[in-house]
């Protein structure tokens, strides 16, 4: 066979309805498809095998991770390509029964279950991890497994993405030319101000991370910070980084469940891209936990991933990809649910900012990251691992730029008794920053 891309563009059209808008590369090296347009490189039948068993997003990931597909001379491009036509088109199984009723689909169907092969599809690739059932989502437990998932995966790797910062959450940008590691530097410095920090408070940093955050805010603010995390990798890490800064008198931290923290009362809690961990059923109890642990006139910046509202929330899907390969148990809110939650738990939410466009640019720093050093990432941790990575942070970047998916920094007060919130009357002056 030397003619498989041809009769791939071709059959994938029949499917469509539209003509293909990529460029096929098949496993027997023959390609078809417009000249210079993204090269969708299909190595192997049985990602076509993948497809036909479980069609739309978690059929191409699965192909994705295991190597058998992949995108060339576009990235970006041929991403939002695909997730046009994925969308578009459904991915459900009552879509793809409905379309089969129509002759020249069900051909075309039938033709490519005749070029891939008549076998079952290959085994998810091994990077692939189950949700929990509902009664077990969230738990202690569960979330410590799934927190394992994404972050103990050796930060050697996560060095190579993330670079000397080690902050793993939205930058925030003076200029799109600007460096990661100044963008990082403003960020944590940005939450610093809006939380006020004075020498001598106490902060609580939920979901530390790699330990950025703490140290940023004790070098630089001389408050004392506990720091914690469900990640040992990332617990070991923070705790080598705070000895080398010579802040071991001033930042604790614990491999310990934000749910399970009793030593308050805080001046300052941050959450910086922790409560997307938290789930729904969750959240209430998320921030109503938060709320106990500060001090009356204390203050929260809740930095949070959120979704767009959907006209009936009951029927809102877990993205498929992301929740088998990346955050298994993850879950994303709108902004408006986020805030209703925390004004439920007895905060007054004074400030909500967006800064989706600094995720995108972040986003493709990190993927621009990995690739110059793809090689070593693959040792690192595996090749299936590295391509998810590369697969997630540049089709969030996409997200984040075409307003699919915001970040939102959210400021929110515990108020004293008569009502007091301790804010400035302009507050978005932030400081002297």
């Amino acid at each position: 066979m030397a003619d498989a891309a041809l009769r791939l563009k071709g059959l994938a059209e029949q499917l469509l309805g539209v003509p293909f808008p990529m460029r096929v590369r098949a496993w027997d090296g023959s390609e078809a498809g417009p000249p210079g347009a993204p090269v969708l490189v299909i190595r192997s039948r049985r990602a076509l095998r993948r497809l036909l068993w479980k069609p739309g997003e978690l059929g191409l990931a699965r192909a994705w991770v295991a190597g058998e597909l992949d995108i060339e001379d576009g990235l970006y491009a041929g991403l939002d390509i695909l997730s046009g036509l994925v969308w578009e088109r459904g991915e459900d199984a009552r879509g793809a029964l409905d379309a089969l009723r129509d002759p020249e689909v069900r051909s075309a169907a039938l033709a490519l279950v005749k070029l891939a092969g008549p076998y079952l599809p290959p085994a998810p690739p091994r990077e692939e991890t189950r949700r929990p059932g509902r009664l077990h989502l969230h738990t202690r437990r569960s979330d410590k497994r799934a927190i394992s998932h994404h972050y103990d995966v050796g930060n050697d790797f996560y060095e190579i993405v993330l670079g000397p910062s080690m902050v793993y959450s939205c930058a925030y940008w003076d200029s799109p030319d600007g460096t990661l590691e100044d963008a990082q530097r403003d960020k944590l410095d940005l939450v610093c101000r809006k939380l006020d920090l004075e020498p001598g408070m106490r902060l609580l940093d939920v979901g530390c991370g790699w330990g950025s955050m703490a140290v940023h805010a004790a070098r630089e603010y001389g408050v004392s910070v506990v720091g914690v995390t469900l990640s040992l990798e990332q617990a070991a890490y923070a705790r080598k980084r705070v000895a080398e800064e010579g802040l071991a008198d001033r930042v604790e931290i614990r491999v310990q469940d934000y749910r399970d923290v009793a030593d308050g009362p805080y001046d300052a809690i941050s959450s910086i891209g922790m409560a997307e961990h938290v789930g729904a059923q969750r959240y209430l109890e998320y921030a109503q936990d938060l709320y106990a642990l500060l001090r009356p006139g204390g203050r929260l910046l809740n930095h949070q991933i959120s979704r767009r509202p959907v006209a009936d929330e009951s029927s809102y899907a877990i993205d498929g990809f992301i929740d088998a390969y990346v955050f298994p148990g993850g879950e994303l809110a709108p902004l408006g649910t986020t805030v209703t939650q925390l004004e439920r738990a007895g905060f007054e939410v004074r400030d909500a900012e967006s800064i989706r466009e600094h995720y995108a640019l972040t986003l493709r720093r990190w993927v621009a990251n990995l690739e110059a050093q793809w090689p070593r990432a693959m040792q690192l941790t595996s090749p299936g691992r590295a391509r998810v990575w590369r697969l997630y942070m540049a089709a969030s970047a996409l997200g984040f730029e075409h307003n699919t998916i915001g970040v939102n920094q959210v400021l929110a007060v515990r108020t004293v008794k008569s009502g007091e919130s301790g804010m400035p009357l302009r507050a978005r002056v932030w400081g002297a920053g």
